[in-house]
């Protein structure tokens, strides 16, 4: 029989937090193994089934990484937050158009891409590949139909894991246990490079020298909060000058209106939808700490290393979180709304005196 507890089973020899028990006891035998072998056969049919490898070796030079399963900016962002143990190597990325941007001014990839057609004739040493998704396989197959290849998450598909931890121990198996359990839990965070042209935009803004961001609006009802208000009145009731950054895209928008119509503008400062979200990465970056639920911008700061507290539902803390990260977080099982405000005012002071006392360096 096919090993099909791939999808499920960690590939590496240390424990992270994952939801895999829940994930079979939800998911039949025959659900999980049909998968598992529509995959498999169809890297049989690509004939890419002899290429794969387990390891990465000193004369894998030139790499190209395929990332295309994660389907958000904080999934992309998680996901591809490994790379920093691959600074020795020149690495390109192919990956979706909505999240290309992410990655156009950073450190480790060189070369950028999202359309096959826009791809040049460059022989790799390797290719790293997201997942063993038919769409993952098939543009793999026909970019570099030679060329070896290791999976990142390769079969495993369906449990919620922390996706951080995942990316940078299964690294660390590629790489042969250069360092130890501890070393990677303590350095696994994403990270981001934002462009000097993104830099001098958010400068010309003119945000006030110190203030805090609160992430306002989301997608999911259930993961967004919607009693800012109540929480930003009691902040400044407690200090008068503290200055508010409100960050978000267009989803909040109306929200954003609403509270300026009801707090000081002399104490909020609007960035709503008003910047990219590199730029919104730099404001981030800028303020002394982000409050927020579990999203996007959450990842941004932890890529900036601006310390954050979250509101998290249904997926714990840990599952998002690492060590590495400067945090506080509040957590109800089915939605942040039944969180109260008295718990955020309490944690964020917390927070805020354990910033005040232990400066980012």
């Amino acid at each position: 029989m096919l090993n099909y507890k791939k999808t499920y089973l960690l590939p590496f020899k240390f424990e992270i937090p994952n939801y895999s028990l829940a994930f079979i006891k939800k998911n039949s035998f025959f659900k999980i193994y049909l998968k598992y072998v529509k995959r498999y056969l169809y890297i049989f049919l690509k004939r890419q089934n002899k290429l794969e490898i387990d390891h990465i070796l000193n004369n894998h030079k030139s790499i190209l990484w395929i990332n295309l399963s994660a389907p958000s900016i904080g999934d992309s962002l998680m996901d591809l937050s490994n790379r920093v143990l691959l600074k020795d190597k020149s690495i390109d990325l192919f990956t979706d158009k909505k999240n290309a941007h992410l990655f156009f001014n950073d450190e480790i990839f060189e070369s950028i891409y999202t359309n096959t057609n826009d791809f040049g004739s460059k022989k790799y040493d390797l290719v790293l590949l997201d997942s063993y998704s038919t769409r993952t396989i098939k543009i793999k197959a026909k970019l570099t139909p030679l060329a070896p290849y290791a999976g990142m998450f390769g079969y495993y598909n369906g449990p919620e894991v922390n996706r951080v931890l995942f990316g940078f121990h299964r690294m660390n198996q590629l790489l042969g246990y250069k360092k130890n359990e501890i070393e990677i839990n303590l350095s696994s965070k994403a990270s981001l490079t934002v462009s000097e042209e993104d830099i001098q935009i958010v400068k010309n803004f003119k945000l006030p020298q110190k203030y805090i961001s609160i992430a306002i609006g989301g997608e999911w009802d259930y993961r967004t909060y919607i009693k800012w208000d109540e929480v930003i009145n009691l902040l400044i009731s407690g200090d008068q000058n503290l200055k508010v950054a409100l960050v978000g895209s267009n989803n909040a928008l109306r929200v954003s209106e609403e509270l300026l119509e009801k707090i000081s503008s002399k104490n909020l400062f609007n960035c709503v939808n008003q910047f990219s979200f590199m730029q919104t990465a730099e404001i981030i970056k800028n303020s002394k700490i982000l409050i927020c639920c579990d999203g996007g911008l959450m990842h941004a700061a932890n890529s900036v290393n601006t310390p954050i507290l979250a509101l998290f539902a249904r997926l714990t803390p840990d599952m998002q979180l690492t060590d590495s990260i400067s945090s506080f977080s509040l957590y109800d099982k089915n939605d942040v709304n039944k969180i109260r405000v008295k718990s955020i005012l309490q944690s964020y002071s917390d927070l805020s005196n354990l910033v005040d006392n232990h400066p980012q360096s």
